[in-house]
């Protein structure tokens, strides 16, 4: 552990300035490394680890940060996040798959790769459901269908034109909903309203979702979300409020932190998850049936800033631990 030096790149607003800071205080060797540059295996050749949390929206990111850290880990270096961790991140049908292989509660969820199989399942299927792109985060990519009228206009689209990786029209009624709430800015606002004729970057190197369709059943009777996320045999949670005639949590800013609001049935159902897919860091976002957990989607990375009011956390024992704490230490401590 002595002489282990970590490469970290620094994004700035991610994990990477909290790894940092605990590196700084715990005397901990480091060295900033820059993994766009072609240079990137020789900047590491005095590492043993890399730490990277790479941003799924970023339209240089998308294609190669998965590339580069199993390529590491591959050549024996300690990366984070590692394979079990991030294969499947941003994508809901690798999601799908990964779940049901191993019987895991995911709320029921239907993939199609024709337009006729589709259309044949959405007239025989009852409503509403969730239609979903298999990326967006943030409530992103995501839409109640409550007819197989509409059903049947997104499979032809899905098969057809497909859907902007940025949907710009949402993006703008989403701004103005949290300027309404005073957590956005005037400068937010306008910026949505360029989009309407700008897109973003990531959307146009990324293109169309296009020759797929996925839906998920929806899950009535939630007003909220859980978040549990699992990091070295430790677990904290937030209860996330869904919108104002909405149905979607992720994203809303409404959150509820209290130990209260938490079963330890769907925190030991986190555990035992993560334990299966071996995984560093994973976020279960759960949806409730009947009193049972469903989970909706899975994710290694989060907005550090939407944890920072936990009140505590588990152990893999179930025990309660009052209080501040730093899952982005336990994430240094994993590489070591």
């Amino acid at each position: 552990m002595e002489n282990m030096k970590i490469g970290i790149h620094d994004s700035k607003g991610f994990f990477s300035d909290r790894w940092i800071a605990y590196c700084q205080a715990e005397s901990i060797s480091y060295k900033l490394v820059d993994c766009y540059g072609s240079d990137i295996i020789q900047q590491l050749l005095d590492c043993s680890a890399l730490m990277w949390h790479f941003n799924h929206k970023s339209s240089k990111d998308s294609k190669f940060a998965k590339q580069l850290l199993f390529s590491l880990q591959a050549a024996g270096l300690k990366v984070f996040p590692d394979y079990n961790t991030s294969w499947h991140f941003d994508d809901k049908v690798a999601q799908k798959y990964l779940l049901e292989a191993i019987n895991a509660p995911l709320a029921p969820s239907y993939v199609f790769y024709s337009r006729s199989e589709a259309l044949q399942w959405a007239h025989k299927t009852s409503y509403p459901k969730v239609f979903k792109l298999r990326n967006g985060a943030g409530s992103d990519n995501v839409i109640l269908v409550k007819t197989e009228r509409k059903s049947r206009w997104l499979i032809k689209k899905a098969f057809g034109r497909g859907f902007k990786q940025y949907d710009a029209l949402n993006n703008l009624k989403e701004r103005l909903r949290k300027y309404r709430l005073g957590k956005a800015s005037v400068w937010d606002v306008i910026k949505g309203i360029i989009r309407i004729f700008y897109t973003t970057r990531y959307a146009r190197v990324t293109g169309r979702e296009i020759g797929y369709a996925y839906f998920q059943d929806f899950i009535p009777g939630n007003d909220h979300d859980i978040r549990v996320v699992v990091v070295d045999n430790k677990a904290f949670a937030i209860k996330r409020l869904v919108r104002q005639n909405d149905f979607r949590a992720s994203g809303s800013g409404f959150i509820l932190y209290d130990k209260e609001y938490f079963d330890e049935k769907t925190i030991k159902l986190s555990f035992d998850i993560a334990e299966k897919l071996n995984t560093q860091c994973i976020a279960f976002d759960y949806v409730y049936k009947d009193g049972e957990p469903l989970i909706v989607e899975i994710s290694f990375g989060f907005s550090p800033e939407g944890y920072d009011l936990c009140t505590g956390y588990w152990e893999k024992d179930l025990s309660w631990h009052e209080g501040k704490f730093n899952p982005y230490g336990w994430m240094v401590k994993m590489v070591l």
